[in-house]
């Protein structure tokens, strides 16, 4: 059963006068008006409808697409009351927002509060302050820790949205990162490689040869050992990798070799074979046959992207027999050796 729902208004990026090397969204934003009143309301109505009567835990409505604290106050406030109004009638749980670290301060946070606003998402992208300038984000790291520390002051629950891969990036800065991202303690987080999408600064970088994307494997493995710092500091990791949309999908604006539909599986799967290799190799197994278990939720990770750790296993330990098993009684990420 379904326990969370979210419905999403994509905010155009009015009110961010930025221009990150990896963003085209003011190229995007040119071509589509902003939501109506009217559209607003149209939109919650009709998510509304497939989502009561489903015994779902909390509802959220979500401001996502843009700087949302930077557009004009009025406006604001115009989106807000509307989904303050759902609220206060009981049909939603949630309201949830992403925003820069720079477009945060008393009177922003103090307007949030009074319209029931109960997440803020921050973009940070990278801690470093080298990754923050190559990639055009107009602001530094210092910012990040003062709008944090100042939401979770007015009592919003804080999310932070990490890109892995940015120029200037390396591995050793994406785990520094990951681990700056602890120290702030966000409830929630997002981490998402770099992706080159056309019509940016860095698909012209790109074709220059100034920027080189990440690997498959690189972009996997960085995120996989991002995901896992901020797992075990007990930081909810609510997305790995881009959703699909019309822009950014496998045969869309998109280049360079990062982007893949199921992103997260990539990043779960290696996990899953990490813990089960570990278990392989302190094991004092002497029959050939093993059994590797989890709960029906992980299955698809245990045995990996298109069989991938099947296949692993098989060709690396080809004296083991190796079945594939689920247990319902297994916890979430939980794979056992049998």
């Amino acid at each position: 059963m379904k326990k969370h729902a979210i419905i999403p208004i994509f905010i155009p990026h009015i009110g961010c006068p930025n221009d990150c090397v990896f963003c085209n969204q003011k190229k995007i934003t040119a071509k589509i008006n902003p939501p109506s009143k009217e559209d607003i309301v149209d939109i919650i109505e009709r998510n509304l409808k497939t989502i009561i009567n489903r015994n779902i835990e909390t509802i959220e409505i979500a401001f996502f697409g843009g700087s949302f604290t930077g557009i004009p106050l009025d406006e604001q406030i115009s989106y807000l009351s509307i989904a303050k109004k759902y609220k206060d009638e009981g049909f939603i749980n949630k309201i949830h927002l992403s925003t820069r670290p720079d477009y945060i301060d008393d009177k922003i946070l103090t307007n949030l509060k009074e319209h029931s606003v109960d997440i803020i998402e921050l973009g940070v992208q990278s801690f470093d302050e080298d990754v923050l300038r190559l990639s055009g984000r107009g602001h530094n790291a210092q910012v990040v820790y003062s709008s944090s520390k100042l939401i979770k002051e007015y009592g919003f629950e804080l999310g932070l949205q990490l890109m892995i891969g940015l120029p200037g990036d390396s591995y050793e800065k994406d785990i520094y990162s990951a681990n700056e991202a602890v120290k702030i303690g966000p409830s929630i987080a997002r981490l998402y490689p770099t992706i080159i999408i056309y019509d940016t600064a860095l698909y012209d970088m790109y074709k220059k040869g100034s920027y080189t994307p990440l690997s498959a494997d690189e972009a996997v493995k960085n995120t996989k050992d991002m995901y896992k710092i901020l797992k075990n500091a007990g930081i909810n990791v609510i997305r790995i990798g881009l959703k699909s949309t019309d822009y950014i999908n496998e045969n869309g604006q998109v280049t360079g070799g990062t982007y893949h539909p199921a992103f997260r599986q990539l990043v779960e799967s290696e996990l899953a074979k990490e813990h089960l290799e570990n278990q392989l190799l302190k094991s004092q197994i002497n029959n050939s046959k093993i059994n590797f278990v989890s709960n029906s939720k992980c299955f698809s990770y245990m045995i990996g992207n298109n069989k991938s750790n099947k296949i692993y296993f098989k060709e690396k330990y080809p004296n083991f027999s190796f079945k594939f098993k689920v247990n319902p009684n297994l916890k979430d990420d939980e794979y056992l050796l049998l």
